[in-house]
């Protein structure tokens, strides 16, 4: 006699780039025990991969992981997570007002969002005159280097490292050319000979980039005192 076999409900959600509706499902015993032996070995490259597995795996197989934003990737996770282990997530946050007593709280994962700020664009205008700019693509987590976080801040090098990966395509006028087409020396040369004002500008393009973000209050248990705090990152979601 067969053991029976446990179907296991779908939902649906929408990818935060793309307007895309994508079909789910949470994660099962044996893709929570990937994950569970992965964090315990605290590598970040088995952390990211178990992440990207399970993120393809839930989706059906649909979603390559590999070629996902970063916060899209983390939001996907996130929901996943949230119907397989509960909605509510019980987390401890650092009080900021006295940077030592942590505050115990409740989150409701599913209503987590990728909050986009107003002021962000993708589009880089390097000689407006010259109609000259260049067309981004969002960075991926195998773009990100394992000791990079994006929600504190950006070194200089760590731009350069990424921004190879990140530039879509270079246009002149009407003419575009596709970065895919040029080895990284071209495109390293071609960097290279932006201004310190572009650089800005794509500084701002990764610090003003779409992110899984969650404003809270909340009370310090010893002093009392309330203060707002920001959840960013799949990280921060994580008790």
């Amino acid at each position: 006699m067969t053991l029976p076999i446990i179907e296991t409900q779908t939902y649906e959600l929408t990818l935060p780039s793309a307007d895309v509706k994508v079909k789910y499902r949470p994660f099962l015993v044996k893709e929570e025990k990937i994950l569970l032996q992965a964090m315990e070995s605290e590598k970040q490259e088995e952390i990211v991969q178990a992440l990207k597995d399970i993120v393809s795996a839930c989706t059906y197989g649909k979603i390559n992981a590999d070629e996902l934003p970063t916060f899209d990737l983390e939001y996907i996770f996130l929901q996943i997570r949230s119907k397989s282990v509960g909605e509510v997530a019980k987390l401890r946050v650092l009080c900021p007002d006295d940077k030592k007593t942590y505050a115990d709280v409740d989150v409701d994962l599913s209503k987590i969002e990728v909050q986009v700020d107003d002021s962000h664009t993708n589009n880089i205008v390097i000689d407006d005159e010259k109609k000259i700019g260049m067309i981004m693509k969002y960075p991926t987590l195998s773009s990100v280097t394992s000791n990079t976080d994006l929600s504190k801040g950006l070194t200089s090098k760590t731009i350069f490292d990424m921004l190879r990966k990140s530039i879509y395509e270079v246009y002149q006028g009407e003419q575009t050319f596709k970065a895919s087409d040029y080895s990284e020396d071209e495109l390293q040369q071609f960097i290279e000979s932006l201004d310190s004002k572009t650089f800005k500008k794509v500084q701002s393009f990764y610090e003003t980039m779409p992110k899984l973000m969650h404003e809270m209050e909340i009370t310090n248990p010893s002093t009392k005192v309330k203060s707002k705090v920001t959840l960013q990152g799949l990280s921060d979601f994580f008790g």
